[in-house]
């Protein structure tokens, strides 16, 4: 006897994995990313030393070199607060996924703003630091550290304003006569992970830029 396709809480069909179609995409969109800062990472890693041995700064740490001392460029206080109200966005997210998943559309509503309005927020405190290290001589042709370091935390910036844009564009279809329709808890769901990931992928880069001497 044929049997018809399970479905999710969410409405949409489930995989032969028990997740739903939905989700598995988006985990599998997830995996590439990994593997896309991942290169990326490993690419800073090899060459940020080189920097120091040419001798070519701005450099992202105090070193001396021919008895003459040069000042780091890395501001670590400053990464340390928008690093914290990029943290607070995930906890945000997540009132915002408990409210759509228990029918509390205020609740939903106020967590997808507050999400990207500290994403917003830190995405001023990166472009308050990209314009200070251009006054200070680094940019991306300066040295092998300015250009693994702009492309690295540029691409991150561009993944969190994307990741604005998808709540915003949840927000306002919210506010639709249907809202989100009955698959709510699941939209709302899927971009929380896409935001979880952009926080978690900010942590690794924040200890290999800030952290590791």
């Amino acid at each position: 006897m044929a049997h018809a396709p399970a479905v999710a809480h969410g409405g949409g069909h489930t995989t032969s994995t028990g997740t739903e179609n939905r989700k598995l995409l988006m985990w599998i969109f997830l995996g590439s990313e990994c593997l896309f800062f991942g290169s990326l990472i490993a690419t800073y890693l090899v060459f940020k030393h080189q920097v120091i041995e040419r001798g070519i700064g701005p450099f992202p740490v105090d070193v001396t070199i021919d008895g003459v001392s040069h000042h780091g460029i890395l501001d670590i206080p400053l990464t340390s607060t928008s690093t914290f109200v990029l943290l607070m966005s995930s906890v945000t997210m997540v009132l915002a996924v408990y409210g759509a998943q228990h029918a509390r559309m205020k609740m939903m509503k106020l967590g997808l703003l507050a999400t990207m309005v500290l994403g917003l927020t830190f995405l001023g405190f990166q472009v308050y630091e990209f314009r200070t290290f251009g006054h200070e001589g680094l940019n991306l042709t300066t040295n092998l550290f300015g250009a693994t370091f702009f492309v690295l935390t540029g691409f991150h910036g561009t993944h969190v304003g994307v990741g604005v844009l998808y709540l915003g564009s949840m927000l306002a279809a919210s506010f639709r006569r249907n809202g989100l329709g009955r698959d709510t808890g699941a939209h709302v769901e899927i971009a929380g992970l896409y935001w979880h990931f952009v926080d978690i992928v900010w942590i690794v880069i924040f200890t290999v830029l800030y952290l590791i001497p």
